[in-house]
């Protein structure tokens, strides 16, 4: 078993990776996944831009053709030279789990294998083949801490020649986190704005990215975990007339869900109560909203809030690479969460 924690991976990526074929990247950060094929593609030496070289598929791809991978893999290139197919959008399809252990066992010589999954639970089918394999190098991609985060700041803003302050870098990591892409796309758009001025102040930070509106934000993710529409619904038009990113609304939510994930999963394993939970958990939380919290994790199984936290991370990816339709698309995802807590109410 080869699986690179994330701190061994970008030396993993110049020294080791050339001598694997098969790849499976998984983990509730949708953008470093994304992010960490995308880079690991880039060390194939197979040319991006030949689309005989490149296969891309989708797993309901394999779905409608269970032999599709094999196939591919095994097929020799018009041209000949090396191949990458690249699939995305895995979770534990038995079509994928089956065809990988084929290839596993026999790793191809003239093909590589790129797999995108999203959170994996450990033991689940994709896991075990990958983790088992000494052929597969497994690369889990969860959530930045604040070292991460930290790391990508000083690395978008050294590229831009700024320094920042201990204060605004401070109030920038609230603004990161949950998505890496986004994250990025974040700090580069701040570069940006900030470009030949030397100094990142709080005040650059506040016009880029956000404000006191946060205040508004959290009474949006109150109201979606209440499954009040109404409450929402209102809650974003404030929202919108602050001129808040609708990206920071998504975040709050997926920061909430992923909190739930924490404290539903200490409540299975010891077998515990909201309440007690809650005294441990959620002692940072504001006392306000801790009856709502603690009413979501009466109302939420942990494989509803593993679906939800998926969700929003792909709402959150989608906000980033089509920027003009952010609002509808937070506003959707954002309502059918909403929907989703009312139900379970």
């Amino acid at each position: 078993m080869a699986e690179i924690k994330s701190h061994e991976f970008d030396g993993f990526l110049q020294n080791a990776a050339r001598n694997y074929r098969l790849f499976v990247i998984y983990g509730p950060d949708r953008g470093l996944v994304s992010e960490r094929a995308g880079q690991i593609a880039g060390k194939t030496g197979v040319d991006l831009n030949d689309p005989f070289s490149l296969i891309k598929l989708d797993v309901s791809d394999l779905q409608s053709d269970a032999c599709r991978l094999l196939d591919e893999v095994n097929a020799i290139g018009l041209f000949g030279g090396q191949k990458l197919v690249w699939i995305r959008g895995a979770a534990n399809e038995k079509v994928l789990v089956d065809s990988l252990q084929i290839i596993a066992d026999n790793p191809p010589d003239a093909s590589f294998v790129v797999i995108e999954a999203g959170d994996l639970k450990k033991g689940s089918g994709l896991r075990k083949v990958a983790e088992t394999s000494k052929a597969v190098a497994t690369i889990p991609c969860y959530t930045d801490d604040v070292r991460a985060l930290n790391g990508l700041i000083d690395t978008e803003l050294a590229n831009e020649n700024l320094r920042i302050t201990p204060a605004a870098r401070q109030l920038l990591l609230e603004f990161l986190g949950g998505d890496r892409i986004a994250s990025r796309n974040e700090v580069r758009k701040l570069a940006l704005y900030c470009r030949g001025q030397g100094t990142i102040e709080e005040d650059h930070v506040t016009d880029i990215i956000g404000d006191a509106s946060a205040i508004s934000a959290d009474d949006a993710v109150d109201a979606i975990l209440k499954g009040d529409s109404e409450a929402f619904l209102h809650a974003m038009q404030k929202i919108a007339s602050s001129k808040t990113p609708m990206f920071l609304v998504l975040q709050g939510c997926l920061r909430q869900f992923q909190l739930l994930d924490v404290m539903r999963t200490e409540m299975d394993e010891k077998r515990v109560s909201p309440a007690q939970v809650m005294q441990t958990l959620g002692r940072h939380l504001h006392f306000r909203r801790k009856p709502i919290i603690e009413q979501a994790l009466k109302s939420w199984t942990a494989p509803a809030i593993a679906r939800e936290m998926n969700r929003l991370q792909a709402a959150i990816l989608q906000t980033r690479q089509r920027a003009s339709l952010e609002d509808t698309i937070a506003t959707q995802t954002l309502l059918a969460t909403t929907l989703q807590s009312a139900r379970k109410g």
